[in-house]
């Protein structure tokens, strides 16, 4: 059985990282940090976007920056044919 994690490379998604920024509710002059990662789809990336908005919707410290970094694990370059077999022993 292939896992859902493979089955989403295969489609395209990718490795994404957001480093968030946010305020602390009682004292805004100081910033936390939050290291966010799933798969999602580059450049619109659906899935952090409905993150955030639940962060901006349901939780209280507010968004000071977020960085995002993206991979595609899974490259056409990387899946080729095998032409041949070595066997040691």
């Amino acid at each position: 059985m292939v896992s859902d994690d493979f089955r989403r490379q295969v489609d395209g998604y990718g490795l994404t990282t957001a480093h968030i920024l946010y305020r602390l509710p009682d004292h805004p002059s100081l910033l936390q940090a939050y290291v966010w990662q799933d798969y999602d789809l580059c450049p619109k990336f659906p899935v952090l976007n409905k993150f955030l908005e639940f962060w901006l919707n349901k939780l209280e410290g507010p968004l000071h920056s977020v960085t995002v970094a993206h991979a595609r694990l899974i490259k056409p370059a990387e899946i080729r044919a095998v032409n041949g077999e070595f066997r040691l022993h």
